[in-house]
């Protein structure tokens, strides 16, 4: 996995509103625009310097059109990261406190330690 980039992408549009609902609404479309025109460019890789490295790998791109976050945090992607995102694109979605964060906990209650490696 190529967590660096899969990192990049969940902190890049989580700093964006205007990305945040691009994703919400348009997961697939949206992964597939950062992936052929952002991500070179954020990590200053442009032209003919665009490498293979700057693409997902057919599961990370599934996960993230999918908006799955558990898959995401089995491949290790940050946890924060997938977390403060989605908590932006689906806490508006639950009528009580805290429910879409003990619905994202609930989903990865079947992990137990240790926990994939989240180091960069």
């Amino acid at each position: 996995m190529s967590r660096y980039l899969v990192d990049k992408f969940l902190f890049t549009v989580d700093r964006d509103p205007e990305l945040v609902e691009r994703y919400r609404e348009e997961p697939r479309a949206t992964v597939d625009w950062w992936e052929a025109e952002r991500a070179g460019e954020l990590l200053g890789c442009t032209g003919p310097e665009r490498t293979t490295w700057l693409a997902f790998e057919p599961a990370e791109r599934e996960a993230l059109a999918t908006h799955d976050h558990v898959a995401l945090f089995e491949m290790g992607a940050h946890p924060f990261l997938t977390l403060t995102l989605f908590i932006a694109m689906f806490e508006r979605d639950h009528d009580e406190p805290l429910a879409y964060q003990l619905a994202y906990a609930r989903a990865l209650a079947h992990l137990s330690l240790p926990y994939p490696d989240i180091a960069t």
